[in-house]
């Protein structure tokens, strides 16, 4: 892959999660209630819900740093992928078909950027001396 295309998919998924968790940061416990509301009705206890709600903008914004700094990239594009997982389960777990689509195009995009982390060559890896791959 050209290293200006593989920039660009990385840019883009970093921009996708970062923004993700910058938003819902300063209204996490109106997210926090949304989230637990929306799971009432499913398999998924609160006890479980309430702590995912509130780690999913934090691990959102972390894996968006990461991917925008090309820092520990390899760490990032697992910890994305790892976030779709929960969320294509939780999707699934409430009926909420609409949002699969979403959530499968960004796993499809952890994975050719996973495999194509050697072409990862704008990014603080390389000046760390490290291509994390």
């Amino acid at each position: 892959m050209n290293r200006a295309s593989y920039l660009l998919l990385r840019l883009t998924v970093a921009l996708s999660m970062f923004g993700h968790g910058l938003v819902r940061l300063p209204k996490l416990d109106k997210f926090s209630a949304g989230m637990v509301k929306n799971f009432e009705k499913s398999m998924l206890p609160e006890v479980l819900v309430t702590p995912f709600s509130y780690a999913l903008p934090f691990a959102e914004l972390l894996c968006g740093v990461l991917l925008l700094l090309g820092l520990f990239t390899r760490l990032g594009l697992y910890l994305g992928g790892a976030i779709m997982l929960t969320l294509v389960l939780g999707s699934c777990l409430i009926e909420q078909w609409d949002a699969l689509p979403s959530q499968m195009i960004h796993v499809a995009f952890f994975a050719v950027l996973l495999h194509f982390l050697p072409s990862n060559s704008f990014a603080l890896d390389n000046a760390r001396g490290r291509r994390d791959h």
